[in-house]
């Protein structure tokens, strides 16, 4: 429970649970029962109940496995004369006659192989309406659950009378119902359950249709923010409901007392996620808006944001990549007098508060580094692509070959230092690599961040999404992140090993840490002198401030002897000495 959404902490008080699987999960795109799912769903259910819960199953499928079998039946009965006529539909009550059968064959058959008895019970619309029926109904479904059975209801579609669809009232839960997703949310309130898990063939309620690019998850649905925003797409593949159906149902439980999450049941143990507290689908509960703290969902929207877009993304070409690269530094340099005026009013507000001159010299970008960090972004552009290499194959027999790519990694999350041009080149890299991007900068550079988050967002395009590359603005948010472990694939902290340290024990996310830098350099005697003398000159006063500028200079000792230094020791003195009024020491030889 670890990484449990505080909202869902009520998952620990659950004891009977009603899950409800879709047409669209028990079956293949051929009509055909999808043995691996239905095999998944009922191992969860196993599981479930040897921790001591109650689980009622409410299946869907009968009608689509039984218009897949009624359509070779027709079809091997059917002469070449009649293939010639126009095909009308089956009818869907004779399908549901001949699938029944067979859907429940296959559970009883699943869950005999895994020591669990199962039960079917078969109810129509006009049952509820009967008092004594539902008294009976409690009656039998305790009985069962008691000896440890699992009862898997279904409509009994094949003769159910229901012509149109029951709008639900949450004053009398005796009304008729439309689908199994509305059968499930009834039996919910009949039965007492304390939990109501839909599984659907997406993730859970986007804001749109799944389909489109810019639909988001909502992971916790609140009335108040969210009716009248949603745009529902085409319903499921199969079924009558599709996720109109889901949230009408999921409604009408959740604010009758009965908590709801609609998740994926293509997805490996979701039910047992949920069931752990963790965030997965949409959850619908009556107290949801007490939950909805800003914070908390904008930092896991952040992140699914960036994984989505990172998706997108990565199905670019190397060259579309690339091109956004190219439009980056372009905005760049016509955005620089923009990006320096807001860089000069971060360097003043640190100098007021009294910073120190280091980090001051690391927050200002100084004239010309806009013009460098753009052709840097070039440079990047124009790189091999990195996403697909070929590392490394290894023949493991004939016709089997092994092959290690490179591949992006997902979401990173960075924390950088107070140094507004690491923003860029970190965004850059994302880029290239494919991957998905939280920033959390320091908050001497806020403003400087801000507008160059602005600008490096502005350039990519709507097919990948804005919300690719994310900007973390206060540090509250950084321990909501840290919790988001199946959506951030891995931190990376650049600062002191403290700050490693206490992320490492925050989270369960993979750290890429590091230890204490040394910036050194070793001049061998046999170096070349002319290159050595530019690689310490650009090493230590292109960039002083820079946590990787040189700190500390090896010679061989006969180059000493020799006196081959001079030259360097007297221009290191004279540039050093320009930035920070100290002279090189001479500290002695270091002896084998």
């Amino acid at each position: 429970m670890d990484t449990a959404d505080p909202a869902r902490a009520f998952v620990k008080d659950v004891k009977r649970i009603i899950i409800k699987v879709g047409t669209a999960v028990v079956t293949r795109g051929d009509g055909r029962l999808a043995l691996g799912r239905m095999g998944s769903l009922c191992e969860q259910i196993r599981e479930l109940t040897t921790q001591g819960f109650e689980v009622i199953l409410v299946t869907s499928g009968a009608v689509g496995v039984g218009r897949q079998r009624l359509r070779y039946r027709k079809l091997i009965n059917s002469s070449f004369a009649d293939l010639q006529k126009p095909q009308g539909d089956l009818d869907g009550k004779a399908c549901a006659a001949v699938g029944q059968n067979g859907l429940m064959a296959l559970y009883d058959t699943l869950f005999s192989q895994l020591d669990v008895t199962s039960a079917q019970l078969m109810v129509t619309d006009n049952d509820f309406r009967d008092p004594d029926f539902r008294r009976q109904l409690n009656e039998t479904v305790n009985s069962l659950l008691c000896l440890k059975v699992v009862p898997i209801f279904n409509e009994n579609d094949a003769i159910s009378t229901r012509k149109a669809p029951y709008e639900f009232s949450l004053q009398d839960s005796s009304g008729i119902f439309w689908d199994n997703d509305s059968l499930a949310a009834l039996l919910a309130l009949e039965l007492k359950a304390d939990l109501l898990v839909l599984l659907s063939d997406v993730d859970g309620l986007y804001t749109g249709p799944p389909s489109d690019p810019q639909s988001e998850l909502i992971h916790t649905y609140v009335k108040e923010k969210h009716e009248g925003l949603i745009t529902f797409g085409d319903k499921s593949r199969v079924g009558r409901g599709g996720m109109t159906a889901k949230v009408k149902a999921a409604v009408y439980a959740a604010y009758a007392g009965i908590p709801v999450v609609i998740t994926s049941g293509f997805a490996n143990n979701n039910i047992i996620k949920a069931l752990d507290g963790e965030r997965v689908g949409t959850l619908f509960h009556r107290e949801a808006i007490k939950w909805a703290s800003t914070g908390d969902i904008d930092a896991r929207e952040m992140a699914v944001s960036a994984r989505e877009c990172a998706r997108r993304l990565q199905a670019l070409s190397s060259q579309e990549r690339s091109k956004i690269l190219l439009d980056i530094a372009d905005a760049l340099e016509a955005n620089e007098e923009e990006i320096l005026a807001e860089n000069e009013a971060d360097v003043a507000a640190a100098q007021q508060a009294g910073y120190e001159k280091a980090l001051v010299s690391r927050l200002a970008l100084k004239p010309g580094k806009i013009s460098s960090l753009a052709n840097s972004v070039r440079v990047l552009a124009n790189m091999d692509e990195p996403i697909g290499r070929i590392l490394k194959r290894t023949e493991l027999a004939d016709g089997i070959i092994l092959e290690k790519t490179s591949s992006p990694l997902g979401v990173l999350l960075i924390i950088f230092e107070s140094r507004p041009d690491a923003l860029v080149q970190i965004a850059s890299l994302a880029v290239r690599s494919g991957n998905g991007l939280l920033l959390k900068g320091g908050k001497e550079a806020k403003r400087s961040n801000a507008f160059l988050h602005k600008v490096i967002t502005s350039a990519i395009p709507p097919s990948v999404g804005e919300k690719l590359i994310g900007l973390v603005t206060s540090r509250e948010e950084i321990p909501e992140l840290l919790k988001l472990d199946d959506v951030i694939d891995l931190v990376i902290p650049r600062g002191s090993n403290k700050l490693v340290s206490q992320i490492k024990a925050a989270t369960k996310i993979p750290v890429l840490g590091h230890a204490d830098g040394i910036c050194h350099i070793f001049i061998d005697k046999s170096a070349d002198l002319d290159m050595a003398k530019r690689i310490v000159l650009d090493a230590k006063t292109d960039y002083p401030a820079a946590c990787n500028a040189m700190e500390t200079l090896l010679v061989h000792r006969d180059l000493v002897q020799t006196g081959g230094l001079n030259d360097l020791i007297l221009e290191l003195q004279e540039k050093v000495q320009k930035f920070n009024s100290s002279h090189p020491k001479l500290v002695g030889d270091i002896h084998s």
